[in-house]
């Protein structure tokens, strides 16, 4: 008896100590199913269980800062795995800790902390390649140089040690396998890891004495391809970035986007005078919601009408002297044009000095075509010069949201709006453009919106 007692409390003491306590039963009731929970100590969980408890955005989040500061090197898919453990334990290390496993508040904070620093310091943004639609991340300040065509971009550093290219291209049937061996082909390119999957393929190894890394993916019979060039000098402060990457590519974004960005309740753009009676062409969006628009120089101005299809809006200014219209005879632009405007306060101390960046052109639908690279914010508005000294067109900045991790920022995509689609504008709202000066510089405003 005394040994069945003993066998009884020693069954109740470990039920209790693993599921929770129970409703006493009133006698002819049906009894009550109470689901028990197992509870381990947390000194007894795993790291990977603890892992396992994170929402997936903060798995996300740790595995992409961890592949920022060096210690992380697969996918950054948010999954749990051995390699995400190993990670947190070397990063733990590194900092003199006890490599648990797990981070503690003050660890965690501190990796978020120096990884944003790594991200800033090479500039880390998300962009939409303007003739794709495909999203990658660039490290901005690694490689400032952009160039465009009909077949995709190109960014470069100054020097040409690190490359980032995104192609597209056409293929009869294209396999992820078959994708892969055509990557292999380029002479002096030694192979040294490869991943086929159905829907991507990935390539690294070594192109001549630059290091290479390949992701591409296909659609139907367009396939578009991310390579990333580098000397093997650069490879400390480039691999990590290149992980980084390789996870934000999206070759072919689907799903709705988000909305615009919130409007600045001061925003800066550039405006054209095309007629002595101050007649200005600018930015439509610029000049959306405005409650009142000022001419730098000149005063106030008003906004008579605007071309949604176009991105156009006419302001006028009453009483303005001086004035040098811009003569809007030419011709059309043929592959680069040099864009004349006045960039924002911020990025030239405060000043309104009016500067000339150069840009390429690549075909777009309707009257526009893309430039690249985009010019500084302030420029939008501004006129666009070909290589005669004609005008070629408006130059206009279209904010383009896209998806990705926290750090990614609002991206520009830059157009120009051709020379025969202004003229259309201005005729279909009776505007004389009696212009004659061929001094872009003289011709340019400044328009300063302020809103709520």
């Amino acid at each position: 008896m005394r040994s069945m007692l003993a066998a009884t409390l020693m069954f109740a003491s470990a039920t209790g100590a693993q599921a929770q306590m129970t409703t006493p039963q009133i006698p002819g009731s049906a009894p009550k199913t109470v689901q028990t929970v197992p509870v381990k100590p947390p000194a007894m969980q795993t790291p990977s269980a603890t892992a396992d408890a994170m929402a997936k955005a903060e798995r996300l989040s740790l595995q992409s800062d961890l592949a920022w500061v060096g210690q992380y090197n697969g996918a950054i898919t948010g999954d749990v795995s051995e390699r995400m453990v190993n990670a947190i334990k070397e990063y733990q290390k590194a900092k003199g800790g006890k490599p648990t496993g797990v981070l503690n508040p003050q660890e965690r904070a501190a990796l978020a902390e120096t990884a944003r620093k790594k991200q800033d310091s090479v500039g880390w943004k998300i962009v939409t390649e303007p003739t794709s639609g495909a999203r990658l991340g660039i490290p901005s300040k690694l490689v400032p140089q952009q160039a465009s065509d009909a077949n995709g971009s190109k960014w470069t550093s100054p020097t040409g040690t690190v490359q980032v290219l995104l192609s597209r291209r056409k293929e009869v049937n294209p396999t992820s396998a078959k994708l892969a061996d055509l990557e292999k082909e380029p002479s002096g390119r030694k192979v040294d890891y490869t991943v086929v999957k159905p829907d991507f393929f990935v390539l690294s190894g070594l192109q001549g004495l630059k290091k290479f890394y390949v992701r591409g993916s296909f659609k139907g019979d367009e396939v578009r391809t991310m390579t990333i060039l580098y000397d093997q000098a650069t490879e400390n402060t480039v691999e990590p970035v290149v992980i980084a990457m390789s996870s934000a590519f999206n070759a072919f974004p689907s799903g709705p986007q988000p909305g615009p960005p919130p409007r600045k309740t001061v925003e800066y753009g550039t405006g054209l005078v095309v007629s002595d009676d101050g007649a200005i062409v600018a930015d439509r969006l610029v000049t959306d919601g405005c409650l009142a628009i000022t001419i730098a120089g000149h005063g106030s101005a008003d906004r008579l009408t605007d071309d949604k299809e176009r991105g156009l809006a006419l302001l006028h200014i009453y009483g303005a002297r001086g004035l040098k219209p811009f003569s809007l005879a030419g011709g059309a632009a043929k592959t680069n044009v040099d864009v004349v405007g006045i960039a924002d306060p911020q990025s030239q101390g405060g000043a309104g000095s009016v500067s000339v960046v150069k840009a390429a052109l690549a075909p777009a639908p309707s009257s526009e075509s893309t430039l690249s690279p985009p010019p500084a914010v302030g420029f939008s508005g501004g006129p666009a010069i070909d290589d005669d000294g004609k005008f070629a067109g408006i130059a206009l900045l279209k904010p383009t949201m896209v998806a990705g991790p926290a750090t990614s920022v609002p991206a520009s995509q830059a157009v120009m709006v051709s020379a025969d689609a202004v003229r259309d504008f201005l005729k279909a709202n009776s505007v004389a453009a009696n212009g004659t000066s061929t001094d872009a510089r003289a011709a340019v405003v400044r328009v300063i919106c302020v809103r709520k």
